[in-house]
C-alpha cells in the first residue's frame, strides 16, 4: 500500500470533519419535521435514501458492477441475510434518533454517540474476542459512572442513548463482519428494508394520513430531500476514512456529539444542570482516555503499571 500524502490527509480531515459537523447539525433538520409522525419520516428517509444511492451508482457508472456483486451475494445467503439485520438495526437507530430529536431528548442523543465508541469495544469484546487495554477499561468505567449519574439525575434511564449508542455499535459489528462496499452494503440494506417503508407510505397515503404531497411544499421537500441529507455525510466520511489513520478519526468523530450536545443546551434549550454536566465532564475524561489508550505514552505507562503490579504478585 502506498503511503498516504500529506496533502491526502489534509483533504481526509476535511471530508471526515464535514461528515461530522453536518452529523452534529442534522437535528435542525429533524425539528422541521416535527409536525410528521417520526415512523412516517424515517419511511421516507429509507425510501428516499435508495432513490439517491442509485442516482449516485448510475452517475459513477456503478450500475452494472453492483448488480453483479448482487448476484453474487444471491448465493451466499447468510451474507445476504446479515445485510438484511444490519438494514434493521440501522433504522432503528434512525428512527430512535428522529423521535428524540423531535420529543426534546437531542442531549440524550449526543450522549449516546459520546459512549458509542466504548459500547464498540464492549461488543468487539464479547464478539470478536478482541483484549481491553488497561487504559480502555478504565475509561469504559468512567463512562459507565457517568451514565449512571445521569440515569439518578434524569430519575429515569436513558433509554435514548442507550439505544442508539448500542444499535450503532452492533451496525458497525455486522459491517465488520459482512466485509462489503460501503456503498454497495448502504444501497442493499436501504432496498431491503424500503418494502416494508414504501407499503406504510401506501397505507398511510391510502387512508389520508400520509403528509407527503406530489406539489411544492415546505414538507414534501423536507421529507424528499430526508435521503441527501442521510448520503453525503456518508460519503464524505468513507472519502475521509481512506485518507486517514484510525485515530485521526477516533479524536474527529466528538465534533458531532459535541454539536449537538451546544445545539440541545442552547439552541432548543433542553435542562442541562450542573450535575449533568459533572456527570459529562466524567464521560468526556473517560473518552479522552480511549482515545489516546494506544499512544505511545500510555502504552508504556501501562507496560510499567502491569510489571509492577506482577512483580508484587510474585513476591
Amino acid at each position: 500500500m502506498e503511503p498516504i500524502t500529506d496533502s491526502e490527509k489534509y483533504k481526509g480531515i476535511i471530508f471526515a470533519s464535514g461528515a461530522y459537523i453536518l452529523w452534529g447539525i442534522l437535528p435542525i433538520y429533524w425539528k422541521l419535521l416535527h409536525s410528521v409522525p417520526a415512523l412516517e419520516v424515517l419511511a421516507h428517509r429509507i425510501v428516499w435514501s435508495v432513490v439517491f444511492l442509485w442516482g449516485l451508482l448510475t452517475i459513477k457508472g456503478n450500475i452494472s458492477s453492483f448488480l453483479t456483486e448482487i448476484k453474487e451475494l444471491v448465493r451466499r445467503p447468510r451474507i445476504l441475510l446479515g445485510i438484511f439485520i444490519a438494514g434493521l438495526i440501522l433504522n432503528l437507530n434512525w428512527g430512535t434518533y428522529i423521535w428524540a430529536v423531535n420529543h426534546n431528548h437531542i442531549i440524550q442523543t449526543s450522549l449516546g454517540y459520546y459512549i458509542n465508541p466504548l459500547v464498540s469495544v464492549m461488543l468487539g469484546m464479547i464478539f470478536l474476542h478482541e483484549r481491553l487495554s488497561l487504559w480502555q477499561l478504565l475509561a469504559f468505567i468512567l463512562a459507565a459512572a457517568g451514565v449512571v449519574s445521569l440515569t439518578i439525575q434524569y430519575g429515569a434511564f436513558p433509554w435514548v442513548a442507550v439505544i442508539l449508542a448500542l444499535s450503532f455499535g452492533l451496525y458497525g459489528l455486522f459491517k465488520k463482519l459482512i466485509n462489503i462496499g460501503s456503498i454497495t452494503g448502504l444501497t442493499l440494506e436501504t432496498m431491503l428494508t424500503s418494502i416494508a417503508a414504501v407499503i406504510y407510505l401506501v397505507y398511510l397515503n391510502n387512508i389520508g394520513m400520509g403528509v407527503f404531497r406530489f406539489f411544492p411544499s415546505q414538507t414534501t421537500f423536507l421529507l424528499a430531500g430526508a435521503g441527501i441529507v442521510t448520503a453525503i455525510p456518508l460519503l464524505l466520511f468513507a472519502a475521509g476514512a481512506r485518507r486517514l489513520p484510525l485515530f485521526v478519526i477516533g479524536f474527529l468523530q466528538y465534533i458531532s456529539p459535541t454539536m449537538t450536545l451546544l445545539l440541545g443546551v442552547f439552541i432548543y434549550h433542553e435542562p442541562f444542570t450542573r450535575g449533568h454536566l459533572m456527570s459529562f465532564v466524567v464521560i468526556w475524561i473517560g473518552l479522552i482516555i480511549f482515545s489516546m489508550a494506544r499512544t505511545r505514552v500510555l502504552a508504556g505507562l501501562e507496560n510499567k503499571i502491569l510489571s509492577k503490579v506482577g512483580a508484587d504478585l510474585s513476591t
